[in-house]
């Protein structure tokens, strides 16, 4: 960033062409990364494997109202994004255990602060859903 820019944020910084082309937009690695993380889902799983890591069936007693298929395509997306780690114990029947990869560790951080912002601001966002 030039000298000019020090303090705005990288991504408000960065240059975009008007109007930004659907193309960019879909092939941009930021998207990608809310598609994953903005569903219902992902950062409840990801949270609580950040505490410790679970089995399928103690993770989905852990969040209330997540239907099992929709806990199996929020692990499996996970697990091929290399954020979650899938290890299948050799026991009758197979046990399988879930925990953050290296990788998902790094995105407690940047979920935290996200988390942070909102409990911060959030009778701001209240307000202005519904104004008086």
């Amino acid at each position: 960033m030039s000298g000019t820019h020090t303090d705005v944020p990288f991504i408000v910084g960065t240059a975009l062409p008007v109007p930004v082309p659907a193309e960019e937009h879909e092939r941009c690695p930021v998207t990608d990364v809310l598609r994953r993380v903005g569903d219902k889902w992902t950062v409840l799983v990801v949270v609580l494997l950040g505490q410790c890591p679970y089995r399928f069936n103690e993770l989905h007693r852990a969040i209330e109202n997540i239907s099992q298929r929709m806990l199996t395509r929020t692990l499996r997306g996970l697990t091929e994004d290399g954020l979650v780690h899938r290890e299948v114990f050799p026991t009758v029947p197979p046990s399988v255990e879930y925990s953050l990869t290296p990788l998902g560790r790094t995105l407690l951080e940047p979920l935290s602060a996200l988390a942070s912002w909102a409990v911060e601001h959030r009778d701001e966002i209240a307000a202005a859903r519904h104004p008086t």
